[in-house]
């Protein structure tokens, strides 16, 4: 009989050790091996150390047989940009069999982000294996952000997260109707306790400090280089409001340099101490290596775990106008942002919203769900229809633009005396006409 080989697809050290503490907890099947696939998703990964290059991962090593490079099996391509054509993937596979030594091993693949590749190319390119879904932060609680052929969705057999939202069930991947299932919380704690030993002389956040997140959102086009610079100086003033004189700030490991350069300036400025880390460190590593006073953000996963997982004080900034901001409207971090801004207290006010019960919060989700991809959650509308009837008001609104409300037929889109408009079919074929018109006009 064959060996049974488990391939493990990670990107950052926050997912490695997600997978290390799964092992731990005994939430994957046995297998004869075990192997760590690197991925190095930066714009220039050249330019940035990999997963098992990085400050800390030798204790995550010891739950592997070995560690596999994508970035070396797929040179010179980006690991983002490739994607192998439906006619090249068997030549392929054998391939890669070869040379990572599967020979004739039943594959089982781990895979994060299995919507968009690397994950999806390694989906497609075991085309029998089984795949097990695990979680990169606050996405998994929202849709899935495109729609996945059947032949690699019907594969996933479960999806793993952390509890970083009690109560609260993600929405990842149920078209497939796959079951969500939690990492237990000790098993992480326990594996970032032995990645921050490792993790070298890192500083630690100094007693009574606040520690500022950066997200490096430029990168990803939601704000520009000078809006990020802002809302980053925003931080600062707002933790030295709160009586904060001693500041930490944690970049992006992608950021440039300019952002700290900025924010050094603005505290020169305000006369407080600021320490920039100048290497790539877990949030969740200076969590445990030290506890600080206040944890700033915008709508970072670590906000969650800092507040879920490690019971610290946090605070949000700057989720309204980034929800304004956000596009196209589909934009995977609309959920994790909405949580940020529903659940954790304001920076600058230091109020919170009326706390949530878990079955609201689980019907805003789902209406966002909705709203998000109609088209992959048709049968959620009757549930959107009856949260956006009773509660879109003024705490929600910003949560959903009146465009895509209006686009969808769902209340709040357009006003109450025209309601009845999305539903005639009238109405919908004078629209169908007038865009056809505006189209052939454009052509």
């Amino acid at each position: 009989m064959s060996r049974t080989t488990q391939i493990f697809c990670a990107s950052t050290l926050y997912g490695a050790a997600t997978l290390a503490a799964a092992l731990e907890s005994g939430c994957l099947p046995e297998a004869d091996r075990r192997l760590l696939l690197v991925c190095n998703n930066a714009a220039t990964p050249e330019t940035m150390p990999a997963v098992d290059e990085m400050p800390g991962f030798a204790p995550l090593r010891e739950h592997f047989d070995g560690v596999l490079s994508w970035n070396r099996a797929i040179r010179p391509f980006h690991p983002s940009a490739w994607t192998p054509r439906s006619d090249d993937i068997p030549l392929l596979e054998r391939h890669l069999r070869l040379l990572w030594g599967l020979g004739d091993d039943r594959v089982t693949l781990v895979l994060e982000s299995l919507q968009v590749n690397p994950a999806l190319a390694v989906a497609q390119l075991f085309t029998g294996a089984p795949i097990h879904v695990y979680a990169d932060g606050l996405m998994s609680y929202g849709p899935t952000r495109n729609k996945l052929d059947p032949l690699v969705g019907t594969r996933v057999r479960q999806l793993l997260h952390l509890d970083l939202v009690p109560g609260l069930t993600p929405m990842l991947l149920t078209e497939f109707e796959v079951p969500a299932r939690v990492v237990p919380t000790p098993a992480f704690l326990k594996t970032i306790g032995e990645l921050s030993g490792h993790s070298g002389a890192s500083p630690a956040v100094p007693d009574g400090a606040a520690l500022l997140l950066g997200q490096y959102l430029s990168a990803l086009g939601i704000l520009s280089p000078e809006e990020e610079d802002d809302l980053q100086v925003r931080m600062l003033r707002g933790a030295v409001e709160r009586g904060h004189r001693t500041v930490v700030f944690t970049p992006h490991p992608s950021a440039p340099a300019r952002h700290s350069r900025v924010l050094e300036a603005e505290a020169g400025r305000l006369g407080v101490e600021l320490t920039v880390l100048d290497q790539p460190v877990l949030a969740e590593v200076l969590f445990e290596r030290s506890r600080p006073a206040l944890v700033v953000g915008c709508f970072s996963t670590a906000l969650f775990t800092a507040s879920t997982l490690y019971g610290l004080p946090v605070a949000r900034i700057g989720t309204e106008a980034l929800l304004e901001r956000l596009t196209p409207y589909q934009n995977s971090n609309r959920v994790p942002a909405v949580l940020a801004d529903a659940l954790l207290p304001d920076l600058v006010s230091g109020r919170s919203a009326d706390a949530l019960s878990a079955g609201e919060l689980n019907d805003l989700v789902t209406a966002l769900g909705f709203t998000m991809q109609p088209q992959i959650h048709p049968s959620l509308r009757p549930a959107a229809e009856r949260y956006l009837a009773r509660h879109h008001g003024p705490r929600v609104q910003h949560y959903f633009t009146r465009r895509q409300l209006a686009s969808l037929g769902l209340p709040g889109g357009i006003p109450r005396q025209l309601a009845f408009l999305p539903r005639n079919s009238t109405a919908r074929r004078m629209v169908r006409r007038a865009r056809a018109l505006k189209k052939a006009l454009r052509g």
